[in-house]
């Protein structure tokens, strides 16, 4: 259990250092956005069946939810009734724009996974990160709308939110938009009744 927790940690701490690393860049003058939601769910296993695979837990609001574990759920055949789910999902969104540095459009991805080892309690650990840098080829600011070149070579027309980051742009800036989730699930021992 240990490797899986450590193996959550990492992921989740990686989300983090993407997300402070965009908003080391968001320090200029030209427009930035960033959000991020995360969500913790703590549950109780309230009925398993090992043959079957399905599981019943029971959230600390009372309310359940049943479904069928897939075969990628390693050691399911370590959880008893009464043991205890925790679960965590965080999702970053950054959007920045820069100057272009000779860059050109890409997409780059990033993601990778971790489960806990035979015979441990289940766990897993999962992160994706994709980041797309797209070319500002127009701005029409009577308009309020932008066009942007992505790494396909396709053109796309967008209407601003804000006018004002129109004015802070400049054709042939760089759009980064930069998206990272995490989740991590682990099960423990339940206390004795």
């Amino acid at each position: 259990m240990r490797h899986t927790k450590l193996s959550i940690f990492v992921a989740l701490s990686l989300i983090g250092t993407i997300a402070g690393a965009a908003d080391e860049l968001m320090v200029n003058d030209k427009p930035s956005f960033s959000a991020s939601q995360s969500v913790k769910v703590t549950a109780r296993v309230e009925a398993i069946d090992h043959e079957t695979r399905v599981v019943t837990l029971r959230r600390a609001q009372g309310d359940t939810v049943t479904f069928t574990a897939s075969d990628e759920a390693r050691n399911l055949d370590q959880v008893a009734v009464g043991d205890i789910v925790n679960a965590e999902y965080e999702e970053i969104l950054t959007i920045e724009v820069v100057a272009n540095d000779g860059t050109e459009p890409e997409k780059l991805e990033l993601a990778g996974m971790a489960r806990s080892a035979e015979g441990e309690m289940p766990g897993v650990a999962a992160f994706d990160a994709q980041r797309v840098i797209a070319t500002v080829e127009e701005i029409n600011l009577e308009a309020n709308t932008f066009k942007l070149k992505g790494p396909d070579g396709t053109v796309n027309e967008y209407m601003a939110r804000n006018p004002d980051n129109l004015r802070r742009s400049e054709v042939g800036d760089l759009v980064i938009i930069t998206v990272s989730e995490a989740v991590a699930i682990s099960v423990e021992v339940g206390p004795a009744e």
